[in-house]
């Protein structure tokens, strides 16, 4: 299996760190695209450089490559996450708009069918930021904002962001035992 990873400027570098983790333990061969801002916000959150998230990765493009493979269609791909997704890079997506490697993968992605998961990660959400949401919703992207969910009884934030990162893999169709399932009881 192979998934590209989106790192942008929205707060919750954290996930990203968690999800690449996740995907180097499941074997799964990565391509990371990392924003301006989203190295800012590894570095000011996770205090972790491009260097150091770059080694997560099975491969590191820079933003401004459109050379990379997966700026192309033919670049055979299961799936991307950006995680997280500012409202800047939302936008860009929800209008076609590749002005970076980052927002011209998700539109090939798009245009290829492929699934496409965006966690957002801003609050209140403005008209304009669920219009661009529904649209993407509309076509088939999955729309992933980073909640918590407490019917697992988390104890530690490290808890809520493993049952979180489950919750991306399940949205990929990928296996996986980080999600503390509900069963009714």
């Amino acid at each position: 299996m192979r998934v590209i990873v989106g790192i942008t400027g929205g707060s919750g570098a954290i996930y990203a760190v968690s999800l690449l983790k996740a995907l180097k333990e499941l074997n799964i061969e990565t391509h990371l695209v990392v924003s301006k801002m989203g190295e800012f916000v590894l570095k000011h959150e996770c205090d972790l450089s491009i260097e150091e998230i770059s080694k997560l990765a099975n491969y590191y493009y820079n933003n401004d490559d459109f050379r990379a493979p997966i700026a192309s269609g033919s670049f055979k791909v299961d799936g991307m996450v950006v995680v997280p997704c500012s409202m800047k890079t939302l936008s860009a997506i929800a209008n076609g708009y590749s002005d970076s490697l980052l927002t011209r993968a998700c539109d090939v992605i798009i245009k290829e069918s492929k699934k496409l998961v965006l966690v957002p990660r801003e609050t209140p959400l403005s008209p304009i930021h669920l219009e661009n949401m529904l649209k993407l919703s509309k076509l088939g992207i999955k729309i992933l904002p980073p909640i918590a969910s407490f019917y697992n009884h988390p104890s530690t934030i490290e808890d809520i962001i493993i049952q979180f990162t489950g919750r991306i893999l399940d949205n990929l169709n990928i296996e996986n035992n980080l999600v503390n399932r509900w069963d009714g009881r």
